[in-house]
Parts: C-alpha cells; structure tokens; sequence
C-alpha cells in the first residue's frame, strides 16, 4: 500500500485548489488536490506541508484530516488521505503542475481528475 497524502486549501470566495500534473509525470494531464508520497516515519501532517512547499512553494498548515480513500489499482494499493489545510504565505510556483485552478466544490466532477480524487471530491460536494 502506497500513503500519500492531499491538501483541501479554500480561498477566500469557497473555491478548492486544485492543480493539474505535467504529461510527463505519472498520471500525467490528470486533476489533484496537491500532495505526494509520504516518508517512512512521517507524520502526515508533516508531510503534507513539506509537499505543498516542494510542489506549490507555498506555505500551509495542516488543520485537520478530512477524508481516507484506499483505492485499489491493478498493479498497487493508494491509501489516500486528504486534510483539510490553510494557506499561511508564498507565491504558487508550479514544479509538478503545469496549472492550477480555483474551484467551486459543485464544478469539481467538470475537471478530470484522478480517480482516487473522485472520492474525494463527491465526499466534499456531499459536505459542502
């Protein structure tokens, strides 16, 4: 099973973050809630603060989880959990995206995103 982690960041008008991956990565073209793989050992909270700086050069604060989807794929497991977070500063550097976009949470199923994503994008339709 491979943990990643997902941050859920609303602006200030309600809409979600979310950012789209280069065609040259994995899962490439595909929609996100930005994140990545955690470290052996490393708090979740943790991690996704380091991946949002890594990936987005912005700064968060992991406030709470939200949601854990385990998605089973043919060749491995994800076990995805998605905090909710809060911006603190920095300006969005993409590295791993090639764009990002603020979302109201009733357009997120118009974007096409990974399937792990999915889950949590009804769950935050059904919540929101």
């Amino acid at each position: 099973m491979i943990p990643v982690v997902a941050a859920i960041i609303f602006n200030t008008e309600k809409q979600v973050l979310i950012a789209r991956r280069k065609s040259t990565l994995s899962n490439g073209g595909k929609w996100e809630f930005p994140g990545g793989k955690l470290h052996p050992g490393e708090e979740p909270e943790k991690c996704i603060q380091r991946e949002i700086q890594e990936e987005l050069g912005i700064r968060i604060v992991a406030e709470n989880i939200f949601y854990a989807v385990n998605k089973i794929y043919p060749t491995f497991n994800l076990l995805l959990l998605a905090y909710h977070c809060r911006y603190v500063s920095g300006q969005v550097q993409l590295k791993d995206h090639d764009e990002i976009c603020w979302v109201p949470v009733s357009r997120l199923l118009e974007y096409d995103l990974s399937e792990a994503d999915i889950e949590v994008a009804k769950k935050l339709m059904k919540t929101n």
